[in-house]
Order: structure tokens, then sequence, then C-alpha cells
């Protein structure tokens, strides 16, 4: 299967509507997020609603999934044109942050589709006489995004004097994880679970692994002597797949095996400034999108986006968000 082909299919590009690389990047990889794709495509068999988000997401996959050969180039206007619409944040042509637009993006989906259930209830579209959520004082139902990117934690917190322990459950859509050098996703797992000891010993305990496990590496640090965020560049080591295990003695799966399906990169030195592509597994490809280029590439060059071992303020292209799935 040639490089065109792909292209054919996938590509997306920034066309002149402002610096939108940090949207382009996060959809391209959460389209290759297979049972993510496969609902929002599945939304646009169910009768028409309003235009929202959610329904420019659907009719751009859409545009993706049925374009035909010689379309190179798919436009997210509509969609751009609506994120703008709606949160006054992305209203501009400036550089954004692809990990802000990806919280904002499932959890606004998941808003709307717990909206549309609640509407459905008012009107008695739904079976058993359900009644609506909210007037019970119950947290909303969960979603089909809950069930393929929430996962939960438990927060952990152990008296030192006493040895008295405290824990609470706490959701999440994805994990955001401290970076050192030269270290890798499961260090900064390992660390990211055990807290330091003050008063009190904390640590996270996973009870409950996604079936998407997105992960935020936190490259971007606000340093006090140059009263600005500078990124850091690490070396992280992301490996193709990855075993996680739980720790909470009531855990829901003990341990999970992912692949990893698609990373959102980072290139140049600072959060301001830069650009955003994605690379991709398609079958049993790789392939590199930046905007409109599509470029096919071996897994071993997934290396050459860990992150640099010196010189961290110079220019580079890291692993900023890790898509995981689970092959269960």
């Amino acid at each position: 299967m040639t490089v065109s082909k792909f292209a054919s299919i996938c590509t997306m590009e920034n066309w002149k509507f402002g610096n939108t690389c940090y949207c382009n990047s996060v959809l391209q990889a959460l389209y290759f997020c297979r049972p993510f794709r496969e609902k929002v495509l599945a939304y646009k068999s169910q009768p028409r609603k309003k235009e929202n988000l959610l329904t420019c997401l659907e009719d751009l996959f859409h545009s993706i999934a049925t374009q035909k050969k010689k379309a190179r180039v798919i436009l997210p206007k509509k969609f751009i044109t609506r994120l703008r619409k709606e949160n006054e944040l992305f209203d501009n042509y400036i550089q954004q942050d692809a990990h802000e637009f990806l919280n904002y993006l499932l959890n606004t989906i998941a808003d709307i589709l717990q909206e549309e259930r609640k509407q459905e209830k008012q009107n008695g579209h739904l079976p058993n006489g359900n009644i609506d959520s909210e007037n019970n004082n119950s947290t909303p139902d969960p979603t089909w995004v809950h069930e393929i990117f929430q996962g939960t934690l438990t927060n952990e917190t152990r008296c030192l004097t006493c040895e008295t322990i405290s824990s609470k459950d706490e959701d999440f859509l994805d994990l955001s994880v401290d970076v050192e050098q030269n270290t890798s996703i499961t260090h900064c797992l390992r660390g990211f679970k055990c807290r330091s000891k003050q008063e009190a010993h904390k640590r996270m305990k996973v009870k409950k692994l996604p079936m998407i496990l997105a992960l935020h590496l936190k490259r971007f640090k606000y340093m006090d002597q140059l009263h600005r965020y500078t990124k850091l560049s690490y070396r992280v080591v992301f490996p193709l797949e990855l075993r996680l295990f739980n720790t909470s003695g009531d855990a829901t799966n003990p341990d999970r095996m992912y692949d990893l399906v698609a990373v959102v990169v980072h290139c140049e030195s600072g959060p301001n400034r830069g650009h955003y592509i994605a690379i991709v597994k398609s079958h049993d490809f790789w392939l590199l999108f930046d905007d409109d280029i599509v470029e096919k590439i071996d897994a071993q060059a997934i290396e050459e986006f860990y992150g640099l071992t010196s010189d961290i303020s110079k220019n580079s292209e890291s692993g900023y968000i890790l898509f995981y799935q689970s092959r269960d």
C-alpha cells in the first residue's frame, strides 16, 4: 500500500485559517483511536441534532472516511469555526495548547451526550420510565466518552503519626505526568503514583484502567528566573507496547496490555511558539501527519521523538500526548 493512498484517506491541512496545528494533530490522532472513531461515525445514524461540536466532528470524520482517492486534503473549517464560536479561548489565530484542546473536546462531547440523554428522558423516549438523574441529585450516567477514556485513581493518604489511611476515588479522562531526563513512561507513571513524604505519605493507586489511555507529558514548566514557561525537551522513552499494573486491591482490571496508536508531537523550543504534528498507526503502518503532508515512517523512527539527552533549550520534536489502546 503506497503513501499516496494513505494521504488520500487521511490528510488534514492547516489551511490559511490561522495557526490550527494544535487542533489538526489532536483530531488526526483521535481519528486513529478506533473505538472513538467508530462512536463518532455512529453518531451520524441518530436523528439529526442541532449543530454542535460533536456534529461538526462527525461531519469531519465522515469526510475523512469517505473521501475520494484524488482528494488529498480535508479542511476542518466548519469544526474550527464552531470551536471558536463556543470557546473564546480558541477564538484567535495564535498557537494554542494541544492538551488543553483535547481536554476541552472530550469534556464537551460528554456534556453534549449527557444533555441529549437528559432531553430524551424528559420527552419520555427512554424505556422503563427513567427519571432525569439531575432531579435525583445523582451523577449523570456515563457516556461512551467515559467508557473509552475514563479510568479511576484512588488518592490515598496515610498519616505518618497514627497510620490512619484515608482514600478518595478520582476519575480521569487523561493522565498528566511529570517528566525527567533520560527516563521512560513506566518510570514517569511510577513517580506519578508515589508522592513525597511530608507530614503524611500520599500516593495514587490505579483502580480502573481505561480502554484508551491518554498520557500527557508535562513538558512546559514555569521558570521563576525567566518569568515564563519553558519547554522540557527531556528524553522520555514511550514503547510501542506498554503493560500497566493496577495497584489498588479492589481493582477492576489487575493489569492491561496496551499498544501505542497515536502520538501528538510538539516541535521547537517553547509553548507559545512552535508546531504540532501527529504520528499514527494505521493497520501495520506508521504515518506522520504534518498538516497537509503525510509520510510513511518506520516504527524505529518513533525513537526520534523521545526528546533530547542534553541541551534541553534546543529546538526539539518531542512526544507530548500519547494514546495507548488496550488489547482487550
